[in-house]
C-alpha cells in the first residue's frame, strides 16, 4: 500500500508539471513545434547525464548483481512485451499494424519511468532501471526500427545503437563503476546539475504533447482503446503473472515491473511521421495512455506491493 499512496503522489506531482508544460505551450511561450529542440536536449544531453550520474557510486557487489538482474529482467519483460502486442494486433489492417505493434509493444520508460523510478528508488533506482532502459534501446533501434520502417538494414541498426546518447552514457557509466575510478566534484557536479533536469523537462515536453492534440478527434478512433487496453492493463498484467509464478519479488522486479507499465513510447510519434504511418493514432495513444497513467499507474504500484513485496 505504501508504494502506491507514493507512487499516486509522484504521479500528481508529474501531472502539475505536465501541465505546467501544456499551459506554456498554449500560452505561447514556445510553439508546439518547438518541443523538439527540447526533446532533443533531453535525448542528447540530460538522459545520458542523469545515467551517468547513476553510476557515480562505490562498487558493491550486491548492487552489481541486482544491475545484471535488472538487464536480464528487463529483457524477460520486453521479449514479452513484443511478442503479446504481435499476438493482439496480427489481425489487425495492415496499414495500421505496424504502428499499432510498436505502441503497444514499447512503453515511456524514459520520459515517465525515469522521474518515477528516481522518486520512488533514488539514485540506486535509476542504476537499476538503466539496465532496463539499455535493452530498450537495443530493441527499439532492432526489432522495433525494422518493423516500422519496413526494411532490414544492418549498417543503419547497428550505428543507431551504437550511436544512441542512453546507450553509450550506460557504457561510459558501467565502466567507471567496474573499473572504480572516481571523478573529480567539478564533474560530478555539472554531471549531476544536468541530469537533475530530466523530470521537469521530460514533462514540459508531455504537457506541450497532450496542449498540441486534438483530444476529441483522438478518442474518435477504435483503435486506440485497442492500443490502450493492450499496452495499460493486459501486456504489465501478464508479466505481472508471470513475476509472481517465477517467485520474483523485490526492489529490481518492481522496479522493471513499474518501467514496463508505462504509457506509450514518445518515439511513437516520431516513427509514424518518419515512416508515413497513421500520425494521429500514434499521437493519440502517446496522449490517451499517458493521461490515464495517472490512475493506473498507482493501481499497478498497488498490486506490485500486493503480489512482489
Amino acid at each position: 500500500m505504501e508504494l502506491a499512496v507514493i507512487t499516486a503522489k509522484q504521479v500528481a506531482e508529474l501531472l502539475l508539471m505536465i501541465l505546467a508544460g501544456a499551459v506554456c505551450c498554449k500560452a505561447g511561450v514556445f510553439k508546439p513545434k518547438e518541443k523538439s529542440v527540447l526533446a532533443n536536449l533531453l535525448l542528447y544531453l540530460v538522459v545520458p547525464a542523469m545515467v551517468l550520474d547513476s553510476y557515480m557510486v562505490e562498487y558493491d557487489p550486491t548492487t552489481f548483481h541486482n544491475l545484471m538482474l535488472a538487464f536480464s529482467l528487463g529483457a524477460l519483460v520486453l521479449l514479452v512485451g513484443l511478442a503479446a502486442a504481435f499476438a493482439a494486433t496480427i489481425k489487425v489492417q495492415k496499414d495500421v499494424r505496424a504502428i499499432l505493434w510498436f505502441a503497444c509493444a514499447f512503453s515511456n520508460a524514459g520520459y515517465m519511468g525515469f522521474p518515477l523510478i528516481k522518486a520512488l528508488f533514488g539514485s540506486e533506482g535509476l542504476l537499476y532501471a538503466s539496465g532496463f532502459v539499455t535493452v530498450f534501446n537495443i530493441l527499439i533501434w532492432t526489432i522495433g526500427y525494422v518493423v516500422v520502417s519496413g526494411q532490414v538494414n544492418p549498417k543503419q541498426t547497428v550505428r543507431a545503437v551504437a550511436t544512441c546518447p542512453c546507450i553509450i552514457a550506460v557504457v561510459v557509466g558501467l565502466f567507471l563503476y567496474l573499473a572504480r575510478i572516481p571523478l573529480p566534484e567539478i564533474l560530478t557536479g555539472p554531471i549531476g546539475a544536468i541530469g537533475d533536469m530530466n523530470t521537469p523537462l521530460s514533462m514540459i515536453i508531455t504537457g506541450a504533447t497532450i496542449a498540441s492534440s486534438d483530444l476529441r478527434k483522438l478518442l474518435k478512433n477504435k483503435n486506440l482503446f485497442l492500443v490502450w487496453g493492450l499496452r495499460m492493463l493486459a501486456i504489465p498484467a501478464v508479466e505481472l503473472l508471470i513475476f509472481a509464478l517465477l517467485g520474483l519479488h523485490g526492489t529490481v522486479p518492481t522496479i522493471v515491473l513499474l518501467l514496463e507499465a508505462c504509457p506509450c513510447a514518445a518515439i511513437t510519434t516520431m516513427f509514424a511521421i518518419q515512416f508515413h504511418h497513421d500520425e494521429e493514432l500514434a499521437a493519440g495513444a502517446v496522449v490517451f495512455s499517458t493521461l490515464s497513467s495517472i490512475l493506473t499507474l498507482p493501481l499497478y504500484a498497488l498490486l506490485l506491493t500486493m503480489m512482489l513485496g
